[in-house]
């Protein structure tokens, strides 16, 4: 199976349809008018679909177990065809395409196994996803080059050359994925008015975004949420929250950290725990929609 732990819980809605074709106009009669001899066709294969979707993970080996929240079937009669379509919706770490799929295939096996006795030309055609929608998926090829970007990574051992950088480098890295260039990469000490000197500096000169990392834990050097927070004019709590909820699915310590964001101005600030894992945790968390922000103070309708 594919790794999705690093995924975050969302709605997923996926829509797939199937054809069932008959032969003859003496068929779509029998099923309107209920007189098929297995049953009531819509109805029966209704159940199954049901059934199909939330067995899907037993029979498609590589497709994860997941909640089912809703679904959703129903039937239009075209001519001699039957159009089933299937809408399936979760909260989770993964989507439901498929699941769709098979509710929509079995949904048009249990017709056409119904129907067989009375119409031996029945033919099932055109299985496919006609929607899908939730997680990054809709963000995959969303691009931001226009924003202009610096990292800050705050700690003393790295700052005198005592270590290395991974977690800033780390930021970076995945700020690359979305087009943008980080334009400013510096490293500070732990000390207050270091740390808030350099947010205000940055963001009186035009920075778009500012990640601080490190600093945001309970060791007596940790101040950077000291520095950071009296800077700001408008918090944005459920940032940080949505980061601190990520990491502690994934570790016990992630509710420790003490980062807080905002916008000084037009700039955005975040401020990430020092550990490379954590700061990709954030990144995990927050990007890209975090960045829909800058849509909303430019007054872009969303």
């Amino acid at each position: 199976m594919v790794n999705i732990t690093k995924k975050s819980n969302t709605l997923r809605i996926a829509v797939a349809t199937a054809t069932v074709k008959v032969s003859k106009q003496e068929t779509i009669d029998a099923i309107e008018q209920r007189k098929i001899p297995k049953g009531d066709v819509f109805e029966f294969a209704r159940a199954a679909g049901l059934f199909g979707v939330k067995k899907t993970s037993d029979v498609i080996p590589d497709c994860h177990p997941l909640p089912i929240e809703y679904t959703a079937i129903s039937y239009e009669i075209q001519g001699l065809s039957i159009i089933i379509n299937v809408e399936v919706h979760t909260i989770y770490k993964t989507g439901v395409e498929v699941e769709a799929m098979h509710g929509a295939s079995v949904t048009a096996l249990t017709i056409y196994d119904m129907l067989k006795p009375i119409d031996k030309g029945v033919e099932i055609e055109n299985i496919r996803l006609l929607k899908k929608a939730g997680g990054k998926s809709e963000f995959k090829n969303a691009k931001f080059p226009e924003i202009k970007a610096a990292v800050v990574v705050c700690s003393d051992s790295i700052f005198e050359n005592k270590a290395q950088d991974t977690a800033g480098k780390a930021i970076i890295s995945r700020l690359e994925q979305w087009d943008i260039h980080t334009e400013k990469y510096e490293i500070v000490p732990d000390e207050i008015d270091v740390i808030g000197n350099k947010a205000s500096e940055l963001s009186e000169v035009g920075y778009d975004l500012i990640i601080f990392t490190g600093g945001t834990g309970l060791s007596p050097r940790d101040v950077t949420p000291e520095a950071i927070a009296p800077l700001i004019d408008r918090n944005i709590d459920g940032i940080m929250e949505t980061a601190r909820h990520y990491g502690q699915e994934r570790m016990p310590y992630a509710m420790l950290s003490r980062g807080v964001a905002g916008f000084i101005g037009k700039t955005l600030m975040l401020t990430f725990p020092g550990s490379k894992s954590g700061a990709e945790e954030s990144m995990d968390a927050l990007f890209p929609q975090v960045l829909h922000l800058f849509k909303v103070i430019k007054g872009e309708k969303h």
